[in-house]
């Protein structure tokens, strides 16, 4: 049973909407409110989605060698730079830096103004087998995307270059080949929904939290107007805990893919070998 648990927090909202939250869509859907917790919104609900995706990463590593490894690069307006993989580990941002003192400045500037923030996250799989994917319904761009926006508060999905490809030009945005390797990544390890054997690289956005104490303007379940201010443990930013949760969803993608792969494909030979991913990060 858990213990650690406060329902009075959400006495104040048992009757009104937070905007932003799926209270509302919910409510209209089911007909019922109960916003302790969150309930099916949480993303308490994430919990097996990561257990499930450490056996998954232990499996592919064994397997083919691949290994996940995610990061925050931008938490609000501040954008974080990359240093290394190994400071990753230590810190509570999960962020590739050695000092995240100006992060935490400005985590608790925004939990003194009641406010929250979104965040961006970046996670890769080096080691991807060649040919994982099919070309129409089940790209493996496309269940990538799929499983990173059912995580919860993500709002946007890139593969590779992702957006920044509308700037780019044919003659730059394509990965050229060499007998040495591709000589670049922006298709992100997919080309035409298939793993080309290069790093798979993902960035996902997660929106400011819908809880804070800052006042809104909302309506109650009877539709009068009101005023929505939310009090208890909320954190100022969600995204700080997303990084192992888009690790692990990636995971399960790509092991899914995999053991269809081998079902389907397991006898196909051809003449040309897979050739070297490039350099990255």
């Amino acid at each position: 049973r858990n213990t650690d648990q406060r329902s009075k927090d959400y006495g104040n909202i048992l009757q009104t909407f937070r905007p932003g939250h799926a209270d509302y869509s919910y409510f209209q859907k089911y007909g019922i409110r109960d916003p302790r917790g969150g309930g099916r919104s949480s993303a308490r609900l994430t919990a097996p989605m990561v257990a499930a995706g450490a056996v998954a990463k232990k499996w592919l590593f064994e397997k083919h060698g691949t290994e996940f490894r995610g990061c925050m690069t931008q938490i609000g307006a501040l954008p974080i730079g990359f240093e290394a993989w190994e400071h990753v580990p230590r810190n509570p941002f999960f962020a590739p830096v050695s000092d995240v003192s100006a992060l935490e400045t400005y985590m608790e500037t925004l939990r003194k103004s009641g406010d929250s923030c979104g965040a961006r996250i970046r996670v890769s799989a080096t080691g991807v087998p060649v040919g994982l994917g099919e070309p129409l319904f089940d790209k493996m761009d496309a269940d990538i995307a799929y499983a990173m926006m059912g995580i919860n508060a993500v709002k946007g999905v890139e593969i590779g270059a992702g957006f920044a490809s509308v700037a780019q030009r044919g003659s730059s945005h394509g990965d050229s080949l060499s007998p040495d390797g591709f000589r670049a990544n922006n298709a992100g390890g997919t080309l035409g929904g298939i793993t080309s054997g290069q790093d798979l690289e993902v960035s996902i956005a997660i929106k400011p939290t819908s809880s804070i104490l800052t006042p809104r303007e909302s309506i109650d379940t009877a539709g009068n107007s009101t005023e929505v201010s939310t009090k208890g443990r909320h954190d100022p930013c969600v995204g700080i805990r997303a990084t192992p949760i888009a690790e692990a969803m990636l995971a399960l993608v790509v092991m899914d893919h995999v053991l269809r792969h081998r079902a389907q494909n397991a006898d196909v030979v051809t003449a040309l070998p897979p050739i070297k991913a490039s350099a990255g990060t």
